[in-house]
This record gives C-alpha cells, sequence and structure tokens, in this order.
C-alpha cells in the first residue's frame, strides 16, 4: 500500500535507505571500536560521535517511518552523508595506504556512490522528483 500521491519505487526506496541506516546505526553502536579507528584526527572525542551517529541513524529510521517527520528525515540523512564522507576517505587512504583491510574494490564504489546516498534521502522522501519528474511537476 503506497501513500497518497506516491509510487511504489518510492516506498521501496524509503524501506531500502531505512533497512541501509539501520544496519549502519546497529553496526556504529555494535563495532564503536573499528568505526572510532576511521573517524579522522580532527574530530573531537571519537568514540562519543560514533556513538552519537548511531543513536541519530536509527533516530532517522523511525522519523522516516513516520509522515510527519518524513521529510525532515531526508534532509538530515542527506546532509548525513555528506558529513560522514571525510570518514569514508579516512577509512580509504587507512586501508589502502597499509595494504590492509577492504581494497579498492570497495572503498572506490562506496565514495562514488557518497552522492547518490544523498540524491537517495532527498527522493525517497519526496524533497525532490529529478530525474523522474514529468516535465513542469514539482516535488511536494
Amino acid at each position: 500500500m503506497t501513500e497518497r500521491g506516491e509510487g511504489r519505487g518510492r516506498q521501496v526506496a524509503r524501506w531500502l535507505l531505512m533497512l541501509v541506516y539501520a544496519i549502519a546505526g546497529v553496526g556504529h553502536l555494535v563495532a564503536t571500536g573499528a568505526m572510532v579507528a576511521i573517524v579522522p584526527s580532527w574530530v573531537p572525542a571519537p568514540h562519543l560521535v560514533v556513538i552519537a551517529t548511531g543513536l541519530c541513524e536509527l533516530a532517522g529510521v523511525v522519523a522516516l517511518m513516520t509522515p510527519r517527520w518524513r521529510r525532515a528525515a531526508g534532509w538530515a540523512f542527506a546532509a548525513y552523508a555528506v558529513c560522514v564522507y571525510p570518514a569514508n576517505v579516512q577509512h580509504a587512504i587507512i586501508d589502502l595506504g597499509q595494504g590492509t583491510g577492504l581494497g579498492p574494490g570497495y572503498h572506490l564504489p562506496r565514495l562514488l556512490f557518497q552522492p547518490i546516498f544523498v540524491w537517495w534521502a532527498l527522493w525517497a522522501t519526496r524533497i525532490v522528483d529529478w530525474p523522474f519528474a514529468r516535465r513542469g511537476q514539482t516535488a511536494t
């Protein structure tokens, strides 16, 4: 069942976004040490930041389920995807520079996919319609 004016694709995209961020949120809380290891050195209180981001991801998942908070969650997840990019770069530098951990087959797609995560959060929450809008149609 889709909400009024919402296609099945957008609903599926939103549920997949919830799944991705639920897994990530739990990961931040369960594998905190591994996450702290990739936090850039200029971030203060990395352990606290990792825990807080995990809790925010889980709160965002709940917000995506709620029509009242859905758009706010979309904006928050889009901003979040931009803000965690330095940690993704740091993770790539660590793994690729030391020749340990995950290789370029993981890191390159992850880094290139980040702008799609921004768009995905905005599209799944009806903030943007691009590229699927018909001419003259805008998101509501």
